[in-house]
């Protein structure tokens, strides 16, 4: 048979209508798949001594279970997914440390207009409210962006996800929840420390 051959000629014949004599080159490195109704491992001693009993010259060697040949065509796969979710864990940390400290600046700049709010009258909790709004209107504007860019993003990583869809909604939401608690707390505790300085000390300040 030429191996060079685009087509080659190719013969099937079941492994029981070998012949005895034949029978140790025919079943050199055959493979068998066993069904079982327990632990996989368990009956590869009995099977062993089944095949030497059958044939003392045929051995038995490579059993694996096929969830352990799964796991193994799998694992370069599972290796660089969790690669990936370690990135993006790193990621979301680093875009919440962001967050918080742009948020809890830009707020701390606006302590001359808290001051001068809480002068005038202005309710401590309808400043807080106010503070508030602005940053979920900042965040939630930040995470659309993000989301688009997300989207994008997945498509090309879709053959290397696992477990999940590359729109997974679940995961988007629970990312844009948590970076909106960021945002909140960010804003909340400065604004929070603001309303409760006395208005004539941060106008003094300033």
């Amino acid at each position: 048979m030429d191996a060079a051959a685009k087509v080659q000629s190719q013969l099937y014949i079941a492994f029981r209508q070998f012949p005895d004599s034949t029978m140790d080159l025919a079943s050199t490195q055959g493979n068998f798949l066993v069904r079982t109704a327990s632990d996989p491992y368990s009956v590869v001693p009995v099977l062993g001594r089944v095949i030497s009993g059958i044939n003392g010259r045929m051995v038995m060697f490579n059993a694996e279970s096929m969830q352990d040949i799964i796991n193994d065509s799998l694992a370069g796969r599972r290796f660089t997914s969790l690669l990936l979710s370690v990135f993006a864990g790193l990621a979301l940390v680093l875009a919440a440390v962001g967050i918080y400290g742009v948020m809890s600046y830009a707020v701390s700049q606006s302590r001359h207009e808290i001051g001068l709010r809480m002068a005038l009258g202005a309710d401590r909790r309808a400043v807080l409210a106010m503070v508030l709004r602005g940053a979920i209107k900042m965040a939630l504007l930040g995470i659309a962006m993000g989301a688009i860019a997300a989207t994008a993003a997945t498509r090309v990583l879709k053959s290397l996800l696992f477990g999940v869809s590359a729109s997974d909604p679940l995961t988007f939401g629970a990312v844009s929840a948590a970076l909106v608690l960021v945002a909140l707390l960010a804003s909340y505790l400065p604004a929070r420390r603001a309303t409760h300085v006395d208005p004539m000390i941060a106008l003094r300040c300033e």
